[in-house]
């Protein structure tokens, strides 16, 4: 078979074996590599686990593959040393990015700056990680255009390297819950001491139960990170501002739940300063004050 490949494609007897032994050799890793996906996808329920165990199959048969055409194409370690010696100058330049989106790749790994299904910050996007290659991991976008932390719609690739390059928020390892803030502007004329009182009831109604949360959390994450946590209950300051008084609700809570507990605050606010009267929203306004005139005067 050998010598008919090689007549048929005019190539020598040494080339032709090659050919046929690496076509065998990317057929059988192919086959043993759907099979073992569709037993994974059977057996597997679990979406995220069935998700990484069918990426580390890839890359086991990945190696393995390498390592088979390797020993069919170079006659001992000398022949592929040598070849790799006079590859890996030529290839430290021309494939500088791609070399360092692996080493990128590898770095994730290792160090698991994040995961598929964490919600990260690296440069100038922010998203949902949900794919982690060789190359480039993607993301599906929040924020952007779209109010709060909520999806965009839009699937974004970032090269690997960017991980070892620029900083990386991760919302979820170590410490899974972020501070939010919803500030309150009244009027100088409400009774602030009430509406205090009232925001702080409608804090910790509303996200008290994740700061009973938040402290197992920060148990876990303070034996591997220094995290010196203050006060974890809603609580509720105050301050002035140029048009009244500014009370801002401060309380934890998960990333992708920010909005939606914002609203429901918000919510409850409104319906319990529209039954205070002497409680008013604050707004911007302009005021102008006429002094009387001077007795005697010809005006």
């Amino acid at each position: 078979m050998t010598e008919q490949v090689a007549d048929l494609l005019n190539i020598s007897e040494w080339l032709a074996d090659n050919l046929i032994h690496t076509a065998i050799a990317l057929v059988v890793v192919f086959l043993f590599k759907v099979i073992t996906a569709r037993v994974v996808s059977r057996n597997v329920e679990d979406d995220k686990r069935r998700y990484h165990t069918r990426k580390t199959v890839t890359y086991c048969y990945t190696i393995v593959l390498i390592a088979v055409l390797g020993s069919i194409w170079f006659q001992g370690m000398a022949s592929l040393g040598t070849f790799l010696g006079l590859a890996s100058a030529g290839l430290a330049v021309a494939l500088h990015d791609t070399i360092a989106n692996m080493a990128g790749f590898f770095f994730i790994e290792a160090r698991k700056p994040f995961r598929v299904g964490d919600r990260v910050e690296i440069g100038d996007v922010q998203g949902d990680v949900i794919d982690i290659r060789l190359f480039q991991f993607s993301i599906v976008e929040v924020g952007n255009w779209v109010d709060a932390d909520q999806s965009t719609g839009r699937i974004i690739h970032v090269p690997n390297s960017m991980a070892m390059r620029v900083p990386c928020a991760n919302s979820h390892i170590g410490f899974e819950y972020i501070w939010n803030e919803i500030p309150v502007l009244i009027t100088f004329e409400s009774d602030w001491k009430k509406a205090k009182e009232l925001l702080l009831k409608i804090g910790k109604e509303n996200a008290e139960n994740l700061s009973r949360g938040a402290q197992e959390q920060i148990r876990r994450a303070a034996r591997k990170y220094l995290i010196v946590a203050g006060k974890l209950a809603p609580t509720v300051y105050t301050s002035v501002k140029d048009s009244g008084v500014m009370l801002t609700i401060r309380y934890l809570v998960d990333p992708r739940q920010r909005r939606g507990t914002e609203q429901k605050m918000w919510e409850d606010v409104l319906d319990a300063f529209a039954a205070e009267p002497n409680i008013d929203l604050a707004y911007p306004t302009v005021r102008y004050f006429r002094g009387s005139e001077t007795p005697g005067s010809d005006a």
